[in-house]
């Protein structure tokens, strides 16, 4: 591991002495690329000279100890000591996992789908609220949000939903919640005061390039059609809905959300797109059976993942034992708690996979 830091860290000196060089701020496409990659480095850099410096410490409080007859200075330099060795110990497990591979998708944004599912106008609803919950997590982000196609019902609901997420690291933070969502409460369609379970899926998927995932446009059948909406806010008087039909695969998407018809079919192949590589990472999933299996679950949408429990006020995460008894919070777009313990548990997953 330490041989590995200190080729990053020279790495990491190489790359700040180049971005001082004139040629390279004149080449923005380079400086671009090592920005990126010093970026990247920057956190792993920083532990290791860190840690480098508390090594430093606990030697040199251990020559001073033994040349120290003072007793109350000898107690603060064990302090030091023992501070400066548990700090170390933090900085091993901190490095191990800055070390972890990196998902190459984790920077980029994201494209959500949200169905209802099992139970009807209920499941809607709670498709409604789970949108909004995404909603006001991104806002929270400062990440920006683009819906492509709405299916409304009159009562509030949404048959599905896709939307895209712009934002940085928007992947890493959001790939944990495809699966299966579960909610237990009454329903607001019923008067009779019977608890009803309901579903609805959430799919995650990255956006990818055209360089990424190539689309033969000659695959594709493109049909227009007048956008429609409850209350009139996607009504257009012109045909400027997109259906997009890829042959190959059956895949069909509608992007209505933009006026103009070129819009939308820009959007409909950016979903198609990362459709089609989703396909693909599952195909190479499928082969790397122990690497599914280490994994908290990111990206199986027949997965049961969570459980909103209304009478009890509380949210379970079933892939990591999670219960929190705050759910009016996380309903309102607060999910840092139960994201930050996921990727807590994915490395964890890692790291024992690695030892």
């Amino acid at each position: 591991m330490f041989e590995k830091l200190e080729d990053l860290l020279i790495r990491f000196e190489e790359i700040m002495e180049e971005l001082n060089e004139p040629s390279v701020t004149a080449n923005q496409e380079r400086f671009r690329v090592l920005m990126k990659e010093q970026s990247d480095l920057m956190p792993i850099v920083e532990a290791y000279k860190e840690y480098k410096k508390c090594r430093q410490d606990v030697a040199d409080s251990l020559t001073m100890l033994e040349e120290e007859n003072d007793e109350e200075m000898r107690v603060m330099l064990k302090e030091e000591l023992g501070e400066a060795k548990k700090r170390i110990e933090e900085l091993e497990t901190e490095m191990k996992i800055l070390l972890l591979p990196k998902d190459p998708n984790d920077d980029k944004n994201v494209i959500v789908e949200i169905r209802a599912g099992a139970g009807g106008d209920e499941a809607a609803l709670f498709a409604a609220q789970i949108y909004r919950v995404y909603v006001k997590y991104a806002e929270g982000k400062r990440w920006k949000v683009e819906t492509m196609n709405i299916d409304e019902i009159g009562i509030g609901g949404i048959k599905d939903v896709s939307f895209m997420i712009n934002g940085q690291g928007a992947y890493s933070r959001l790939k944990y919640e495809s699966g299966v969502h579960r909610v237990q409460r009454v329903p607001e369609t019923e008067s009779g005061g019977r608890i009803h379970t309901s579903t609805i899926t959430v799919a995650i998927m990255p956006e990818v390039g055209e360089v990424e995932v190539d689309v033969d446009l000659n695959d594709c059948k493109f049909d227009v059609f007048r956008s429609s909406g409850n209350g009139g806010q996607s009504v257009n008087t012109t045909d400027s809905a997109v259906r997009l039909t890829h042959i190959p695969t059956g895949i069909v998407i509608s992007c209505q959300d933009e006026k103009s018809q070129l819009k939308n079919k820009d959007k409909a192949l950016k979903v198609l797109r990362a459709k089609l590589y989703e396909i693909e990472q599952e195909k190479q999933h499928d082969a790397e059976t122990q690497l599914r299996r280490s994994q908290v679950g990111t990206g199986d949408r027949s997965e049961k993942i969570r459980t909103y429990n209304f009478p009890q006020g509380r949210v379970t995460d079933h892939r990591i034992k999670l219960t929190l008894h705050r759910l009016e919070a996380v309903m309102n777009g607060d999910l840092e708690e139960i994201i930050d313990s996921l990727i807590a548990a994915d490395q964890a997953a890692k790291l024992s996979r690695l030892a």
